[in-house]
């Protein structure tokens, strides 16, 4: 599992990385596995700020779930209810993790690659990255748990589209369906996802945070509970803030604690 996901820390800033590239990063049940519980460990360090995923090497992020592998783990219904709860598990890993996550996208992100992509908060890809999710070729079925990011992302109806049509497209068509945020050139990926990351970190993570989990809240609907508007306010009472104004009187860059 260390070698499949790998992990590397530089600072408040953590990258995981994806690590098959001789098999272009395609995924497997341990490494659906060992990426969810790499997550969740991650989301419980408050020494992180930002954690960037990557697939190893700048020929992919990933292509998905590696098909050699469906004769033996996912051949049938109860095989394949086993594979999508580590699948969807690793999910919610992605949806709760408390800290700013930065998918670092060179190369191919197709079906459970995008799928992974689509969890992320921000996510930068190269000019020359190609995108989709050809499930239908598979003669599979996109479960909700896997849908519910690229629904909210592009729109149940370019969600559709992607999964009835089945084309791979390019970064320029992925960031008018809103499935990127940045488009770059292939060089320029990694430093500025590098760079992208570091400008989260140096922000008050306590905020970091609570956009993440208002961001969260507010598209789940419904009223806000008085407690939840009141929580807007608790940032006042942080040494961060009093760290963040007094350095901007004082025009010197603030060192934020995270408390």
């Amino acid at each position: 599992m260390e070698d499949l996901i790998l992990v590397e820390r530089d600072g408040p800033i953590a990258t995981v990385v994806m690590n098959r590239p001789h098999k272009l990063n395609a995924l497997t049940k341990p490494m659906w596995q060992g990426l969810g519980e790499t997550i969740d460990a991650l989301s419980a360090d408050d020494d992180v700020r930002c954690i960037v995923v990557r697939g190893a090497g700048e020929k992919a992020f990933s292509p998905g779930n590696d098909i050699s592998e469906f004769e033996t783990e996912r051949s049938n219904r109860e095989q394949a209810i086993a594979y999508g709860h580590i699948m969807h598990t690793t999910a919610r890993a992605f949806e709760q993790c408390r800290h700013p996550l930065v998918a670092q996208i060179h190369g191919i992100c197709v079906g459970g690659g995008l799928e992974i992509a689509s969890l992320c908060d921000l996510r930068i890809c190269g000019e020359g990255s190609r995108f989709g999710a050809p499930i239908k070729n598979l003669g599979l079925v996109m479960a909700y748990p896997e849908m519910t990011p690229l629904v909210r992302l592009a729109g149940a109806d370019v969600a559709l589209e992607i999964l009835l049509e089945g084309r791979i497209f390019d970064a320029r068509e992925a960031r008018d369906k809103r499935l990127v945020t940045r488009v770059v050139p292939d060089a320029d990926v990694a430093r500025e996802a590098r760079e992208t990351a570091q400008r989260i970190a140096d922000g008050a993570p306590l905020v970091a945070r609570w956009h993440k989990a208002f961001a969260r809240r507010l598209r789940a609907g419904g009223p806000l509970s008085e407690a939840e508007y009141l929580e807007c306010f608790d940032c006042f009472d942080t040494e961060d803030f009093r760290i963040g104004y007094r350095a901007f009187l004082a025009k010197t860059k603030p060192q934020f604690v995270g408390r």
